[in-house]
């Protein structure tokens, strides 16, 4: 006999729940949405092309005014296939959503490109397989570091803001075969230009393999004749001492900062850079103030990059939104 039973409507909590219906990528659904998708829409599909996930927190820096709007925005997107996302386990508290490019979008993508699909190498199980990816947190950091500066150029007043993104991935096909940095950015204030590539450090690698990045660095500026500076951003104050001890004394341009070394651990723009060497007096330096540690090295031309882009890659995004987003801000 049955002494305790379990009330029914305890048992509802635990049937199975039925997924959010999707649109497929039909051609009937693609010509339903050249309607719907907006210039922000079409931009946010390169963005996630180019630097293969982004949160939602760092997609509201980059494109939106408030969470409401974008929270809204993201999820229209996600029914219609354009994005996907997922959200990662966190033992305390709850990540933020991150989204990937889904198959919808990249066959707009290649569509307004006039190419095909597959010419895109986009693999949706890839894309999805982010959410595994031992990388993530490392990916997602990084890709942090410069939406904090687009979000930095969009305020009121600014006075500058970031002409360009390069994702780990493209400068891997530009530069593989000597290194591969994190990333490469440019930033244009009315100082002047500063172009930098990023290492983006947990604390997992050997120091004796950041000497040797560096040691890259040298050979690609000697191949070139373009000397780029590089920025190594490090968890702690003690990873940064070390490494910094490790690296002293190497022909490269470079500047550290730690995640604590600001009030904002990944925001660039901050006076958080410590030159090496004679450039250590000057203290920690803002992202403008960052041609000062290396007078030698020529000042860049405003509106162009001593770093040329493979004319065979998709044109790499510019990371300001488009001026549809003041736009579509007012109707929303």
């Amino acid at each position: 006999m049955i002494t305790n039973p379990t009330p029914q409507r305890t048992l509802r909590g635990h049937r199975t729940t039925q997924p959010t219906r999707r649109a497929a990528n039909t051609a009937d659904h693609r010509l339903w949405l050249a309607h719907h998708l907006t210039g922000r829409d079409r931009w946010l599909i390169r963005m996630l092309f180019e630097h293969k996930v982004l949160t939602s927190h760092q997609i509201i820096d980059l494109a939106f005014h408030t969470r409401r709007v974008a929270n809204q925005r993201l999820r229209l997107l996600y029914l219609w296939g354009i994005v996907h996302r997922f959200q990662p386990y966190l033992t305390v508290g709850s990540a933020p959503m991150h989204y990937v490019l889904d198959s919808t979008g990249a066959t707009i993508l290649a569509e307004e490109e006039g190419i095909k699909p597959s010419t895109l190498n986009y693999n949706r199980d890839r894309a999805a397989g982010r959410a595994q990816s031992l990388q993530l947190a490392h990916d997602v950091g990084c890709n942090s570091l410069f939406t904090t500066l687009v979000r930095r150029g969009r305020q009121p007043g600014a006075t500058g803001h970031l002409t360009t993104w390069w994702s780990a991935a493209r400068c891997r096909r530009l530069w593989g075969d000597i290194v591969t940095p994190d990333g490469y950015g440019r930033w244009t204030d009315t100082n002047g230009d500063v172009e930098w590539f990023i290492e983006f450090d947990f604390g997992t690698e050997q120091l004796s393999r950041l000497t040797d990045k560096l040691h890259r660095y040298t050979r690609l500026a000697t191949s070139t004749g373009v000397t780029t500076p590089v920025l190594m951003w490090f968890p702690t104050p003690t990873r940064e001492a070390a490494a910094r001890t490790a690296i002293e004394g190497l022909n490269v341009p470079v500047a550290t900062t730690n995640a604590t070394a600001a009030s904002n651990a990944l925001d660039m723009g901050e006076p958080r850079w410590l030159g090496l060497g004679n450039a250590q007096s000057r203290g920690r330096v803002t992202l403008v103030d960052l041609p000062t540690l290396w007078p030698d090295i020529p000042v860049l031309e405003t509106g162009t990059n001593n770093l040329a882009a493979s004319s065979s890659d998709l044109a790499a995004p510019h990371p300001m939104p488009p001026p549809t987003v003041e736009y579509e801000r007012a109707r929303s």
